[in-house]
C-alpha cells in the first residue's frame, strides 16, 4: 500500500506516509480513508519523502481539487508536508497551491519541523 496513515483519535492527528509508486487513486483512497474514520478536520501529516515524482502537475492540480471539495462539505484541518528532496517539495507546492482553503497548510524539508509547527496549530 503506497499510502500508510494512522489516527490518533484522542491526539486528533494523522500521520501518513507515502512510499514508492504513489497514484491518484491511492491519494484519493486515503481522501476515502481518513473521512470515514471520522478524521478529516484532525491536524495532518502528510510525509513524500520516500516518493519518486510519481504525479504529474494535472493529477497534483486535481488533488488540489478534490481537497477544496472536501472543504466545501466539512472542515478540513492543518496540513503539514515533508518533503525534503527538491522534487518532492516542487510537487507539494503545486498541490498547496491548487488547494487553496482555508486552513493552515505548510511544507516542511524535515519531519520534526513539520511536527513542531503542526503542535503550534490549534486542535480543531
Amino acid at each position: 500500500m503506497p499510502v500508510q496513515w494512522t489516527i490518533s483519535h484522542p491526539s486528533r492527528l494523522v500521520i501518513a506516509v507515502a512510499r514508492d509508486d504513489v497514484t491518484v487513486a491511492d491519494i484519493e483512497q486515503y481522501f476515502v480513508g481518513v473521512t470515514a474514520e471520522g478524521g478529516m478536520s484532525y491536524r495532518k501529516i502528510f510525509e513524500i519523502t520516500h516518493t519518486p515524482a510519481a504525479l504529474s502537475e494535472e493529477n497534483l492540480k486535481a488533488l488540489g481539487a478534490r481537497v477544496m471539495y472536501y472543504a466545501q462539505h466539512g472542515q478540513i484541518g492543518p496540513l503539514a508536508i515533508v518533503a525534503s528532496t527538491d522534487e518532492s517539495y516542487a510537487q507539494a507546492t503545486i498541490f498547496a497551491e491548487a488547494a487553496k482553503v482555508s486552513r493552515p497548510l505548510a511544507i516542511f524539508r524535515e519531519i520534526h519541523e513539520a511536527r513542531r509547527w503542526l503542535d503550534e496549530q490549534p486542535v480543531p
